[in-house]
């Protein structure tokens, strides 16, 4: 809190432009010296013997030539300060010789006072305070010179060589008294140190006020000796002012551009901030600056930088020469670059100069930190990027992994950590309802709600599209447990949370929905596996909940040997493909209920594995649908089945193979064209293909399923309608996609007999198929009773181990031909011998 003295200081800097201990220096320096003159004007006037002069005129000489002197001088700018290159020694010497001493200070106070008073008149310069203390001062040194002068000469005259010595101990007292004054003025101004300051103004001043004693004495000796040769003085002292004014212009010319050198090493940063601190020092330094002022301009808007030279007070005002230059890059405007010099007249050329020169200076080091900066942003947002999901804000797999083990390895070593795991059911009905906008916000609420459940410590990461996994590296044990059952029913707890807090709905797009996840939870000691570990056995838990229908997953030891197995037969499934003997077909026939004769006969794949000896069908084909292996894999059971169907026909036996057809190759577009393929190369008719469908496929809502299968239909393909009755949605499979084949799931056909149910389903299937004109086929039959009871009620054709197994495609020409010739009412189950 500022008080009244604070308030009167301020209100005195602002007055006068000094500090209070200036303000201090100059009213003692005043007082001192008015105290000399009215103590020198009681004394008696006394003139030395020989002196040309009488009192008052040798005191109105004296004045003449301090005003002189004063008038006559070079007042120029050394650096930060002020240089005065004046006759005041010399006119002093004369004065201690013309004038009484009593009367020197008096006379030294109007000259002196008369000449800066019409040098500001003159000059415009407006400092009462700065104009006291130089007149001051002088008068005080010349107080000190008269008094130290006339102890040592007494009354000796004018022409005596101890005058001679009294005059020169009087000029070095006056030249000690105002050296000392301005070593303390520049020092309570500059705060710097006593010792800097006096080298500087010994270097400035002491060889020319060394001269103008010498100047001053000889000046004497012509005087009293041959007047006439004090015409000659004005000359040599104005050459020799000369002389030294180029030579002090000469250092501060090299001091500036050493000082420019150094301030513009010193100007490259990376901020503008850095760089503006940077040029305003340098400035200062350069010029010798009471302030320096650096006003920038950009679209972000205007900013201002401003800094006051040593010993100057910022609530001083800055009156005085200031020179502003507009800064430019490439023609685009960056700002003004303001100093206020410190010699209140005019800058000189060599100022206008240096100060274009940093201006231009500045300007491109501040262009530079701009681009630092934009490129240090650029980085900082390229390195954020590169760890984080651009949509969501949180962070991206690779971040998790990197951020989570490093968080794992700083935690209890083997205290449990889990993860989940949580995978959006259906997201892509979301994106083809409300559009994929709709779909971002709908992630970002998601990952907003997920943020929001996080406690402290835990990470929240987008994983994938429509993944999510967080965290948990520090679950609490149980004193005295095993703490994994206890740590796997917390991160159970939390995923059930999670489930509960996404189910809540949400309104996007204008639509208000609810979204669901399945989760897989994995728990494991910290420290012991790595997070991206943790989430491959988490995604195993995931995809096992997904296919039990279970909301939240665990993961387990078994799901790694399944999961494996199932990689392993992928690859192995690749070397089968160029090998001939391992994918091989079993076929069945199926017959005509009653006289045995074969109607067709199902294609079924089998798999020699070299070390797993014979597999189902179950054991790989899930596998394969998944995988891009189902493409080759069909081509090849096309061909397979295809080429013992042509083996057949040329042993004259007609009747079609039947192949079953996956899902996902009728969703290819390209299936329809893969299939003539394969008949082309068989030269086998499109009539003695059919393909078995399954009832979900038959009632599916995409477009491009229907498309593929009237392609198929419509090149002569026969379809066929496998597993009916199992579905829900039985009859509008076969009034949607009109099919040429109905095949009766073998469930039904065991149960018939001891289920009215069974039967009545069995019943409803064979008259469906004969008010639609399409083949009607029980499947599993192997009993005689079974095939009495389906000839009760009207089924017209079956297949099943009753007639015939599957067999080997080098056996089935033997079978068919045996059906085919067979003409027993009782048909006998044949025997198939190396069948399997």
């Amino acid at each position: 809190m500022s008080g009244p003295s604070a308030l009167h200081r301020r209100a005195w800097t602002a007055l006068t432009g000094r500090s209070r201990p200036m303000c201090v220096l100059t009213v003692t320096i005043v007082v001192a010296a008015v105290a000399a003159v009215f103590l020198g004007l009681l004394q008696t006037p006394h003139l030395r013997a020989g002196s040309p002069l009488s009192p008052i005129d040798g005191a109105c000489v004296a004045a003449v030539l301090a005003a002189i002197a004063q008038l006559a001088g070079l007042r120029f700018r050394l650096g930060p300060d002020a240089v005065s290159v004046s006759w005041a020694e010399a006119a002093v010497v004369v004065g201690l010789v013309i004038c009484p001493a009593g009367w020197l200070p008096a006379a030294t106070l109007a000259g002196v006072g008369a000449a800066w008073l019409l040098l500001a008149w003159l000059t415009g310069v407006r400092n009462p305070a700065e104009i006291v203390h130089l007149v001051a001062s002088m008068t005080l040194g010349v107080s000190a010179a008269a008094l130290v002068t006339s102890l040592l000469a007494g009354d000796a005259g004018v022409r005596g060589g101890r005058l001679a010595l009294a005059l020169v101990a009087g000029a070095g007292t006056y030249l000690l008294i105002t050296f000392g004054l301005v070593v303390l003025t520049l020092t309570l101004q500059r705060g710097a140190p006593p010792s800097q300051v006096a080298a500087k103004v010994l270097y400035a001043k002491a060889p020319m006020s060394a001269g103008n004693v010498i100047v001053g004495l000889c000046a004497v000796f012509a005087m009293v000796r041959e007047p006439l040769w004090l015409l000659a003085f004005g000359p040599v002292l104005w050459l020799l002012h000369r002389t030294y004014r180029f030579h002090l212009r000469a250092a501060e010319e090299r001091r500036m551009w050493e000082a420019f050198a150094t301030a513009t090493a010193r100007l490259p940063g990376v901020s503008e901030a850095e760089v503006a601190r940077a040029g305003l020092r340098g400035a200062l330094d350069v010029f010798g600056a009471r302030r320096v002022q650096l006003e920038l301009r950009s679209e972000h808007g205007n900013r201002k930088y401003t800094q006051d030279g040593p010993g100057q007070s910022p609530d001083a005002s800055h009156t005085g020469p200031a020179v502003t230059r507009s800064m430019a890059v490439a023609g685009r405007p960056v700002g003004e670059l303001t100093v206020w010099l410190g010699e209140p007249a005019l800058p000189v050329a060599h100022d206008e100069a240096a100060l274009t020169a940093y201006g231009e200076a500045l300007a491109g080091a501040l262009r530079d930190a701009a681009a630092h900066q934009r490129i240090a942003e650029l980085d900082a947002r390229a390195a954020h990027d590169r760890v984080h999901d651009p949509l969501t804000g949180l962070i991206n797999r690779s971040a998790l992994v990197s951020d989570g083990d490093a968080v794992l390895r700083g935690g209890d070593r083997g205290r449990p950590a889990a993860l989940l795991l949580l995978d959006v059911v259906a997201f892509r009905e979301v994106n083809s309802t409300l559009g994929h906008r709709g779909g971002d916000e709908v992630l970002r609420v998601i990952a907003e709600r997920l943020t929001e459940q996080a406690r402290p410590g835990e990470l929240v990461a987008r994983t994938g599209d429509d993944e999510f996994a967080l965290l948990l590296p520090g679950l609490t044990t149980l004193a005295g447990a095993s703490g994994a059952p206890h740590s796997l029913s917390q991160a159970l707890r939390r995923a059930r949370e999670l489930v509960e807090q996404l189910r809540l709905p949400m309104r996007v797009a204008g639509v208000r929905l609810a979204v669901e996840v399945t989760v897989g939870a994995v728990v494991a000691p910290a420290g012991q596996v790595e997070v991206g570990e943790l989430l491959r056995r988490a995604a195993l838990a995931a995809g096992q909940a997904k296919e039990q229908g279970l909301t939240v997953g665990t993961y387990d030891s078994g799901q790694e040997a399944s999961s494996t197995d199932r990689l392993a037969l992928l690859a192995d499934l690749q070397d089968a493909f160029a090998a001939d003997d391992q994918i091989t077909l079993h076929l069945q026939p199926a017959v005509d209920l009653i006289t045995a004769e074969p109607t067709g006969c199902e294609a079924l794949v089998r798999w020699r594995h070299p070390r797993r000896g014979q597999l189902s069908p179950a054991e790989f084909l899930p596998a394969v649908e998944r995988s891009e292996l189902l493409i080759p894999f069909t081509r090849r059971v096309l061909d397979l089945a295809l080429a013992a169907a042509a083996d057949w026909t040329a042993h004259g036996i007609d009747v079609p193979v039947s192949v079953n057809v996956s899902a996902r190759s009728l969703t290819d577009p390209t299936f329809p064209a893969q299939v003539t393929e394969a008949l082309r190369r068989h030269r086998t008719p499109a009539s003695r293909l059919v393909l078995e469908i399954t009832e979900s496929v038959a009632v599916s809502e995409q477009e491009i399923v229907d498309e593929v299968l009237a392609r198929l239909r419509a090149g002569g393909v026969q379809v066929s309608l496998d597993d009916f009755g199992t579905g829900f949605s039985s009859l509008a499979s076969v009034t949607r996609m009109p099919v040429d084949e109905i095949k009766i799931d073998r469930s039904f056909v065991d149960e018939m007999i001891d289920s009215p149910a069974a039967g009545a389903v069995v019943r409803g299937a064979v008259e469906l198929g004969a008010r639609l004109g399409v083949r009607v086929v029980a499947e599993g039959i192997e009993t005689i009773e079974q095939r009495a009871a389906l000839i009760a009620l009207g089924c017209p054709s079956a297949q099943g181990y009753h007639f015939c197994k599957p067999m080997p495609a080098d056996k089935i020409v033997q079978a068919l031909s045996q059906l085919r010739t067979s003409s027993s009412a009782t048909v006998t189950p044949l025997r198939a011998d190396g069948a399997s």
